[in-house]
């Protein structure tokens, strides 16, 4: 998934005057009224039209469940009055006026970015298989249903070995029939779609970049198709969410902006 990070990771202490940056919007937002990273104050840093989201950094950055959510609640009251680029956690720029310098430089690029999830939320739906339909399963396939009838005629580890690993293979592959068809069903309400990693056992991952006002329409969607296909995969939904899947970094990164 694409990502609003514009450096390489590194680690290590925060040098003095360093800022702690959340995410990117249009100038005229309000600075968040949560508290950030480490306790900090937000504030914003406004230049070339654009504010960055800021507070003092931490001398040192660590991925404590507390610091986590407060930079998910600042992206969060950013996302509610307009759109906003979210940076990943533990990003930190130099000091303000080299942030102020990138702000500037990438203007048209961040512009561009503002613009195309303006008036959109991110909507992440996972899926999972679900492994208690063995009955149905051999009932409808028949070469299930020759393999149980030897195992039950002729009972020993390995036929029950190879009846449980075709079971698992049925499993799998109903969960991602299933699948598809609740993405066939969301797909049209999104505006871009992007896919995460799946597995046997997680058959869908799909993050959707969903008008606002539609999410209602999108959140019932995905409650019927819950309910239609439950007996093959449990459904889950996040969201909204900062548009981390559907923001791109810019082609040339600022040596002062690193991400811990």
């Amino acid at each position: 998934m694409a990502t609003a990070s514009f450096a390489a990771p590194s680690r290590g202490s925060a040098g003095a005057g360093a800022l702690y940056v959340y995410g990117i919007a249009p100038a005229g937002v309000r600075a968040p009224r949560a508290g950030g990273v480490d306790g900090a104050a937000v504030r914003l840093l406004t230049s070339s039209g654009l504010s960055a989201a800021v507070s003092a950094a931490p001398a040192r950055v660590r991925a404590r469940r507390r610091d986590l959510l407060a930079h998910q609640t600042v992206l969060g009251e950013l996302a509610r009055q307009a759109p906003v680029l979210p940076m990943r956690f533990a990003v930190l720029a130099g000091d303000e006026g080299t942030l102020v310098a990138y702000l500037r430089e990438q203007r048209l690029h961040f512009e561009a970015q503002l613009h195309r999830i303006r008036g959109c939320v991110e909507m992440n739906v996972k899926g999972v298989t679900v492994p208690g339909c063995f009955e149905d399963l051999v009932h409808r396939d028949a070469k299930l249903r020759e393999l149980a009838r030897r195992t039950r005629r002729r009972p020993d580890y390995d036929a029950n070995v190879r009846l449980g690993e075709a079971l698992a293979r049925a499993v799998t592959r109903e969960g991602r029939r299933a699948a598809q068809e609740v993405r066939s069903r969301l797909v049209p309400l999104a505006r871009r779609t992007a896919q995460g990693e799946v597995d046997d056992t997680v058959v869908l991952s799909t993050s959707f970049l969903v008008p606002a006002d539609a999410e209602h329409r999108f959140r019932r969607t995905v409650e019927e198709q819950a309910r239609r296909h439950g007996a093959r995969i449990a459904l889950s939904l996040t969201g909204p969410l900062p548009c981390y899947s559907f923001v791109d970094a810019p082609t040339t990164a600022a040596p002062a902006l690193t991400g811990g």
